[in-house]
Order: C-alpha cells, then structure tokens, then sequence
C-alpha cells in the first residue's frame, strides 16, 4: 500500500468529523481556503496512523537470514515523527537500536522499518520504546537489545508549559545489555559522530 495514494476505509467519514471539528473552532469550512482541508487531514492521518495496518514482527522475518555474528549491531540517528496519543500533537527525534545476535541477523533497514510502524500510531514515547525492544527480541531472539529514543514534543513546546529545548530520553534493554558495561559501550557508540 502506497500511503500516499491509498487510503484506508473510513476517509469519508473522518473527513466529515474534520469538516465537523473546523465548524466546532468557529470556522466556515465553506470558505475558499478551508474547502478541501478535512480531506487533506482525513488523508494525512491515515497517512500519520499508517502503522496499525502494518505487522513489524513479519517485517524483520522477511529478512532473517543465519550469519555466526556475535558482536553488537547497531543502527542509531533513526529518525522518526509520531503522534502523542495525548494530544495527537507531534513529537519526533531519534531511535537509536542495537542487538546482539544469537545465529540471526535481520536487514538493516528493516530495523528503521520497525522504527516506523511503531511511530505512525497514536503513542506515548515509554510505549514506543518497548514494543520496538520487545518486537526485536521476540522476532530475532537475539543475546540482547537495547533501545534509546531522544525526542522532543509539540505538546510541552506549543501548549502547557511551553518549554522549547526539552528533550525527553527514554532506554528499554534486555539479555547482555543488562551489564553496565555493555550498555556503556552502546551509549558511547551511538554519541560517536564519527563515521
């Protein structure tokens, strides 16, 4: 499915509760601007809340493939936008992922991949981080995954306590990344700029 061209079932009438909320603001939705504006959100949320429709688990078990690597792997600067379930206002950053392999390794991108189906739904940062752990670690069964997600969100920039430069950290880990010093060496490794 192309999300940019497909839609799923159900735009018509999210257009309409759109067309609906622009009236509830005390705005004409027949007005020369605002005409095709409840389309244009009907669209972009199915295209924002893509990931529902999608399995991560069967995404990196396309790409399995044996490989007698032992060593941590790593794919970090990942970036990603979601929506806050709170507020369905934006946050967006960076994942960070690595994971040891028992026997099985996955395409790398396919790790990326999992970043966004787990992005493009309604989420909370805490959640986010655990389903693209435990995705991982139930899909490859490898020694260990860690992940760390940096973000920043809409919802404390533009309404509440309105704070600009926040950045919200959040880390799940497991197996061999329980050892202090395994999940030092990845959190030197992912603040390394150098290529």
């Amino acid at each position: 499915m192309n999300p940019e061209t497909e839609y799923r079932e159900g735009l018509e009438a999210l257009a309409a509760h759109y067309q609906d909320i622009l009236r509830l603001l005390g705005e004409d939705p027949t007005r020369e601007g605002l005409l095709k504006t409840p389309m244009r959100v009907a669209k972009a949320m199915q295209v924002l809340t893509r990931g529902y429709e999608m399995d991560a688990h069967e995404v990196l078990r396309q790409a399995l493939f044996k490989e007698d690597y032992s060593q941590m792997v790593i794919v970090k600067d990942i970036d990603f936008f979601s929506l806050c379930e709170h507020h369905m206002i934006p946050f967006y950053g960076k994942v960070h992922v690595a994971y040891i392999p028992n026997g099985y390794i996955t395409g790398l991108s396919k790790i990326a991949r999992v970043v966004d189906i787990y992005s493009h739904r309604l989420q909370v940062q805490e959640r986010m981080t655990l389903q693209i752990k435990e995705c991982i670690q139930q899909t490859l069964k490898p020694l260990g995954v860690m992940v760390v997600v940096e973000a920043r969100h809409m919802c404390m920039q533009m309404r509440g306590v309105e704070k600009q430069n926040s950045i919200t950290t959040t880390s799940d880990f497991c197996g061999a990344f329980n050892q202090a010093k395994t999940r030092q060496e990845f959190m030197n490794l992912i603040h390394n700029n150098k290529i």
